[in-house]
């Protein structure tokens, strides 16, 4: 056990590291990575576990930061364990570098998970607890193993943390330890002046274990650390009283801790001297890049223990293994990132049903065929119908993680967060449900697994102004348009940062969940009906549907040469289809096209995009929400019919009649397009 000179060394260490990557940048939050250095040395040093020659294992410690501001504070005690290189840190939210402002998920240099938005990232680290159970339930507790967060002042003001201790205090996630840095300072004021509540009563009443300590004493740390391991019924909240930017002091000397303006600018900036503070923590102004020889030795022999460890906990899996070849070869298939296996064409689903329920019947076949789905609902499953996948398993309880259903209750932001949580952890398949337009709450989220490439599922029910007697609170009408934005929007790897299907009928449905399952890379939007809608096709539908792979296909193909395409997703292609008999004896030939991905489709070559939308050829599309959403495959020159206002409470045929939702309204506004 190192002494306790030994760590503040090292934490100082740290805090030169983080307060240096600033000051070169010239950008960045300097005071709360002083602050939190003291914890992460000890965290890092003497606790986390993982395989320094194997940043993949799978039983490693997982650490999730959630202020992505202090990333300096992650960047530097990541460089004392090796994973960061000294020129790395000197780049530090420079062009191309590995260091940018705000954490990006990078296993392979130990970041767990990307961070800025605060409040996810604890968020995260809960779903990553709720993953770990899991599996541990499955496959032992030989693969137990701990995850930990980094809170913040912000990130327990943010509303997600209200449902995130909730849950994680419900479900007695004592694999969860999280340290709270109470520093009491804000980028733009005092804590005191946004909130008085007793943070720790706060926890305790959601039934954590609250451990309240100095947070910048090593030695403190090391015994509430020591504390959380021994827990076996609840989560544990170390709060950590500690100093914002520790060790600054001004020209003169004089103490500069506990300033706003450390928060968020370069010491030199925010009224600190950066080479008095250097020297005041031990450091060398003019060569502050340096990795102390005693600190370097620290971080060795804390190497050479994790070597052991790893390889003691890897034996033991490999005895596991060898005692339970079956067992081992599904937990290598959970891990292995490819799609599990599904007859999708043995999936019977009823003729002209609303898709929700389609839905649910290919959720209850994957409740046993998909044993590494976690499918979890916001107080709906009896209405987004992910209850099909829980009539076949069991929600999770306290101490009970051998079902596969997570009772999230009422927040759907945090259930989504906490998916991203479970995707990052590895192994599980997380799928989230709730109404469509409820998807406003659910977006921040969205965007981080878009932005950390995460194959969550989103089973988005109740899609259109057909919600009805709900009225507009309930009727998305924006919403689409919105959500189609993420296929428009490139991630790093330069691929649709999100997949979205809105699926036409239920054949298409099990077509959409066919290629949501098999879409490993990035989040999946499945966006569902309440109301029935008429198969597309009378047989072979399934056959016919697996054309929606390329995200728009002809489903109805006149015997001459069209005179207008028509063109929609969902449940607006039944209504095409409808008004192509009354075109007809008006001389108006049709082709009607079902588009459940634009993404999907503009990733087509030119050769088909022509085949199923000649450019040459008249457009009309119909849709239930903003025009805008199907103007990118009408084209300039197309007419899309869409609604342009809030919907209205009433039975949803009387709204398809008053929004011309009709196969009536699609010939007269075809007629006048065409000019006939």
């Amino acid at each position: 056990m190192s002494t306790t000179s030994i760590l503040d060394r090292a934490a100082d260490n740290i805090r030169i590291l983080a307060t240096s990557m600033v000051e070169k940048a010239k950008s960045g939050h300097p005071g709360g990575a002083m602050g939190g250095a003291d914890f992460v040395n000890v965290l890092f040093s003497e606790f986390l576990t993982y395989d320094p020659s194997d940043p993949q294992w799978i039983n490693r410690d997982r650490f999730f930061l959630d202020p992505g501001h202090m990333s300096p504070m992650l960047y530097s005690v990541l460089a004392l364990t090796g994973k960061y290189s000294l020129e790395d840190l000197k780049q530090f939210r420079q062009w191309g570098s590995v260091t940018p402002g705000h954490p990006e998920v990078d296993v392979e240099r130990g970041v767990e998970n990307t961070s800025g938005p605060l409040g996810q990232g604890h968020t995260m680290a809960i779903g990553a607890a709720i993953a770990e159970r899991f599996l541990a339930a499955r496959f032992g507790n030989w693969m137990s193993h701990k995850i930990y967060a980094f809170i913040s002042d912000g990130g327990v003001q943010e509303e997600i943390s209200q449902g995130a201790g909730r849950i994680a205090g419900t479900l007695g996630l004592s694999n969860l330890i999280m340290f709270y840095d109470s520093n009491d300072i804000q980028l733009s004021t005092v804590v005191s002046e946004v909130s008085v509540e007793d943070t720790a009563k706060k926890y305790e009443a959601w039934g954590w274990n609250v451990i309240s300590i100095v947070g910048n004493d090593a030695a403190q740390i090391r015994e509430a650390l020591t504390k959380a391991q021994t827990e076996t019924e609840r989560p544990t909240l170390i709060i950590g009283k500690t100093i914002m930017g520790k060790g600054a002091v001004t020209a003169d000397g004089s103490s500069y801790e506990n300033k706003c303006a450390t928060h968020g600018m370069p010491l030199s900036e925010a009224g600190a001297s950066y080479d008095k503070t250097i020297a005041n923590l031990g450091g060398n102004p003019e060569n502050p890049f340096v990795i102390f020889p005693e600190v370097e030795e620290l971080y060795a022999k804390r190497k050479e223990a994790l070597v052991k460890i790893a390889a003691e906990k890897k034996a033991q899996q490999a005895v596991w293994e060898k005692e339970n070849p079956e067992l081992a070869k599904k937990l290598a298939s959970f891990f292995s990132k490819e799609a599990p296996k599904v007859d999708f064409a043995a999936i019977a689903q009823k003729a002209d049903q609303a898709t929700r329920a389609a839905s649910s019947t290919v959720l209850a076949a994957f409740a046993s065929q998909v044993e590494n789905m976690i499918v979890a609902s916001a107080d709906l499953s009896n209405s987004d119908k992910t209850d099909g996948f829980l009539k076949k398993t069991k929600a999770f309880t306290k101490g009970d993680f051998s079902g596969a259903f997570f009772q999230a209750g009422v927040c759907e932001l945090t259930m989504a967060a906490i998916a991203n949580g479970m995707a990052l952890h590895g192994g599980v398949i997380p799928a989230v449900g709730t109404f469509f337009v409820f998807s406003d709450y659910m977006k921040p989220a969205v965007r981080m697994a878009a932005l950390m490439q995460l194959p969550v599922k989103y089973v988005w029910t109740h899609d259109a102004f057909r919600v009805g007697e709900d009225g507009p609170t309930h009727q998305p009408v924006e919403q689409e348009a919105q959500i189609r934005l993420m296929e428009q929007l490139k991630n790093h790897h330069g691929k649709n940062s999100m997949l979205v299907l809105r699926p036409a009928d239920a054949d298409e449905t099990t077509v959409a969940w066919k290629l949501a399952l098999e879409n490993t890379c990035t989040p999946t939007g499945l966006i569902l009906s309440r109301q029935n809608i008429k198969n597309l096709v009378a047989e072979n539908g399934y056959t016919s549907a697996l054309q929606a792979a390329k995200g728009a296909y002809i489903v109805y193909k006149p015997a001459t040469k069209a005179d207008i395409i028509l063109v929609a997703n969902g449940s607006e292609v039944a209504t095409l289809i409808e008004a192509v008999p009354f075109l007809k004896e008006k001389g108006i030939e049709a082709q009607v096209v079902s588009a459940p991905s634009e993404g999907l489709f503009f990733n087509q070559d030119e050769s088909y995009r022509n085949e199923v939308i000649p450019a040459s050829t008249p457009v009309f599309g119909l849709t239930a929400g903003l025009p805008s959403t199907l103007q990118r495959l009408a084209g300039a020159n197309g007419k899309v019919f869409g609604l342009d206002h809030f919907g209205y409470s009433a039975p949803y045929k009387v709204l398809d009649k008053e929004f011309g939702f009709t196969a009536e309204n699609v010939v007269n506004q075809v007629t006048a397009q065409l000019g006939k």
